[in-house]
């Protein structure tokens, strides 16, 4: 039984070990590209670790094409959107959990069933609207939609009905008000599951493109997901400053995840419980 014990867990991590580097792979050679010469780039067999490293490639992302202002231009467009999703999904999901009025889980479900509802089909209604708003090519038109995230509202409110009654209608009793309740109360009780939800937020919104591209036309305000697209057109055949390019922007998200690790672990279990 034992001898069948320790089988099963080496194999377990003999599995995960070839699995973790086999998903390591094109991150390996991602970076390996992006420290290579123009002329090593197609050289046979490949190069795994370059013969004569170069940062030449990062240095022409940075020369060749604005790559700050729209790094910039994402941290706005990211930051913004992550924080009014955890003050409006917060507020909804406060309201539907512990605030009681008519209807409240016929409504809760109405709103949750927009989640099934494909993207592509509200772009053009949502372009028309931001049309008739005159919001093309401003960050607004990028931001708004950040106020209608039915996932938001479905992850706290399962975490806030965790909050046993007695914590709110103790504060209450103090004479504390609604308000104060949501943001004294239950806000510090959800917090690894906001963090979850800001974690996962800005990574969506750092990394959108289709919606960006449609409403900034003004390329001073273009964001890092398009100035890589341009990048790819401008330099078809230069993998190795498509991959500094590439590795770039991914270092925000790396950055976020590795010291928020732990909030995203525990604000995915706590925002699993069902009360």
């Amino acid at each position: 039984m034992i001898h069948k014990r320790r089988l099963s867990t080496v194999s377990y991590y003999t599995v995960a070990i070839i699995i973790g580097i086999m998903a390591m792979i094109p991150f390996a050679w991602m970076v390996s590209t992006s420290l290579k010469a123009r002329g090593a780039l197609m050289s046979i067999p490949i190069e795994w670790i370059p013969e004569e490293p170069t940062l030449d490639s990062y240095l022409k992302v940075f020369s060749k094409f604005p790559f700050m202002k729209t790094i910039g231009n994402s941290l706005v467009i990211s930051i913004t959107y992550t924080v009014i999703t955890l003050i409006s999904g917060s507020m909804a999901a406060f309201a539907f959990a512990k605030m009681r009025f008519a209807k409240a889980d016929l409504l809760l479900k109405i709103f949750l069933a927009t989640m099934m509802i494909p993207t592509q089909v509200t772009i053009i209604p949502l372009f028309v609207v931001m049309n008739k708003m005159s919001l093309i090519n401003t960050y607004g038109s990028v931001i708004l939609p950040s106020i209608f995230r039915p996932f938001a509202i479905f992850l706290l409110v399962q975490q806030m009905r965790t909050i046993p009654d007695d914590f709110l209608d103790a504060a209450r009793i103090d004479g504390a008000s609604n308000f104060h309740v949501y943001f004294k109360v239950a806000l510090p009780l959800c917090a690894p599951t906001l963090a979850t939800l800001a974690i996962t937020t800005f990574m969506e919104s750092w990394n959108d493109y289709l919606w960006p591209l449609l409403m900034l036309t003004d390329k001073a305000k273009m964001t890092l997901p398009i100035a890589l697209s341009t990048l790819n057109g401008q330099y078809s055949t230069e993998y190795n400053v498509l991959m500094a390019g590439a590795l770039i922007s991914m270092v925000p998200i790396v950055l976020i995840y590795v010291f928020a690790q732990k909030y995203f672990q525990n604000g995915m279990m706590a925002g699993g419980i069902k009360g």
